[in-house]
C-alpha cells in the first residue's frame, strides 16, 4: 500500500512537469527582417569649425543657439604682423599704381616731343642743305653735318619713344603685382575672420575669448537649424544588407514608446576599424517636434518583409537548426528569415506540430 502511494505520488510530480512546459504551434503570419543599429541625431550638414591658420581669439561674434547666414563672421583672430603686412601691401600697391606715376609719363611725354620738334627741324635743314649741294652751292662738310645731326636726333627720338613704352610696361606690371600682393595680403588676412559656411545655427562654441587656436583643433559645430538626421553605426556583419532607400524605423529614450519612421539615405564605404563597423546616414521621414544634436537613438533597418511564413517564436528554436518536439524528439529544421521574436521556418514543421520550449 506504501508502495503504491509513492508511484502515485511520483507519476503526479512528472505530470505537473509536464504540464507546466510551453507548447505552441507554428503559425502562418507575415514576418520581417530587420538590421539593429546604434546611432545619434545630428544637424544636417552640421560640421566643425576649423581655423586654416594659428592665432589667438581676439572676438567671438556668437553665442551658442544663434542663428548664422552663410558667411557671417563668427570669430576674429589676432595677428600684428598680418595686420602691418596688408597695410604695406596696400601702401605699395598705391605707390605703384600707374595713376601715381602720371608725373614720370608726362615728363617723356615732353621729352619725346622736344625730340620730335628738334628731329623734324633737323629733317627741313638737311633737305634745304641738299638743294643748296644740288646747285653747287655750300660745302661738303656742311651737308655731312647736316646729315650728322639730322641722324642724331631721330635717333634721340627713337630712343625717347622707346624709353616710354618701357617705363609704362614697367609701371603697369609693378602695379599689377604690387595689386596682386595686395590681394593675396589681403586674403591672408581674411583667414583671420572665421566665417559660418552654412545657413544654419552655431550649436557649441569650442574656445574662449584669448585661447590659441590651430587649423588641427575645431572651433565650433554649426548645423542646419531645423532638418536633422541619425548616424547610424552598422556592425560589419551586416552592412552587405542595407541599401539606400530601406525603412529605419527610431526610437529615442528623448520620445518613450514612439517610434518614428526615417531612410536610409548614404552608406559610407570606408569601414572603422576599430568599432568594425561601418557608418549609415538615415533621413527622416517623420521627425520628432524638437531634436539637439548628440541625441542617442536605436534604430531597426527593415530589410525584407515576407507574408504567409510559416514562423515559431526565436526563442523556441536550438543552436539555429533544432526544435524540440512533444514527444522530446529533436527535429532538424530550415530556417529562413529571422527578427529578434520570430524566425521563418523554411522545412521541417507544419501548422500542425506541436514544440515545445527548450527553456524552462
Amino acid at each position: 500500500m506504501k508502495h503504491f502511494s509513492f508511484s502515485l505520488i511520483a507519476f503526479c510530480l512528472v505530470a505537473a512537469c509536464t504540464n507546466k512546459q510551453e507548447m505552441v504551434r507554428p503559425e502562418i503570419e507575415s514576418i520581417s527582417e530587420s538590421v539593429y543599429a546604434s546611432g545619434i541625431v545630428k544637424s544636417k550638414y552640421q560640421y566643425e569649425v576649423f581655423s586654416t591658420t594659428n592665432g589667438l581669439i581676439q572676438k567671438i561674434l556668437v553665442t551658442e543657439g544663434d542663428l548664422v547666414k552663410k558667411g557671417t563672421p563668427i570669430i576674429w583672430l589676432l595677428n600684428e604682423a598680418s595686420l602691418l603686412n596688408t597695410e604695406n601691401a596696400r601702401l605699395a600697391a598705391d605707390f605703384s599704381a600707374v595713376s601715381a606715376n602720371h608725373d614720370k609719363l608726362d615728363e617723356l611725354k615732353a621729352n619725346i616731343e622736344l625730340a620730335r620738334v628738334k628731329m623734324m627741324n633737323d629733317s627741313l635743314l638737311l633737305a634745304r642743305q641738299r638743294s643748296l649741294w644740288s646747285n653747287q652751292i655750300g660745302t661738303l662738310v656742311e651737308l655731312e653735318q647736316r646729315e650728322l645731326a639730322y641722324s642724331n636726333s631721330s635717333t634721340i627720338y627713337k630712343t625717347t619713344v622707346f624709353r616710354y613704352s618701357e617705363l609704362e610696361k614697367e609701371l603697369n606690371f609693378a602695379a599689377q603685382q604690387s595689386t596682386k600682393n595686395f590681394q593675396i595680403t589681403k586674403a591672408i588676412r581674411n583667414d583671420y575672420i572665421i566665417k559660418s559656411e552654412i545657413d544654419g545655427k552655431v550649436y557649441s562654441l569650442l574656445k574662449e575669448k584669448g585661447e590659441l587656436v590651430s587649423p588641427q583643433s575645431p572651433i565650433a559645430v554649426i548645423g542646419d537649424a531645423n532638418k536633422f538626421i541619425i548616424e547610424l553605426q552598422v556592425d560589419e556583419y551586416d552592412i552587405a544588407k542595407i541599401k539606400p532607400g530601406q525603412k529605419v524605423f527610431v526610437s529615442m529614450d528623448s520620445y518613450k514608446g514612439k517610434v518614428f519612421e526615417a531612410k536610409v539615405n548614404k552608406i559610407y564605404p570606408m569601414m572603422n576599424e576599430r568599432s568594425r563597423s561601418f557608418k549609415v546616414d538615415a533621413d527622416f521621414v517623420t521627425q520628432p517636434p524638437t531634436l539637439y544634436p548628440s541625441l542617442t537613438a536605436e534604430t531597426n533597418v527593415l530589410i525584407r518583409i515576407k507574408e504567409k511564413a510559416l514562423t515559431i517564436p526565436k526563442n523556441y528554436l536550438l543552436d539555429n537548426v533544432f526544435v524540440l518536439m512533444k514527444n522530446n524528439e529533436r527535429r532538424r529544421v530550415t530556417v529562413g528569415l529571422q527578427n529578434y521574436e520570430k524566425v521563418e521556418i523554411l522545412s521541417g514543421l507544419t501548422v500542425d506540430d506541436i514544440i515545445i520550449n527548450p527553456i524552462q
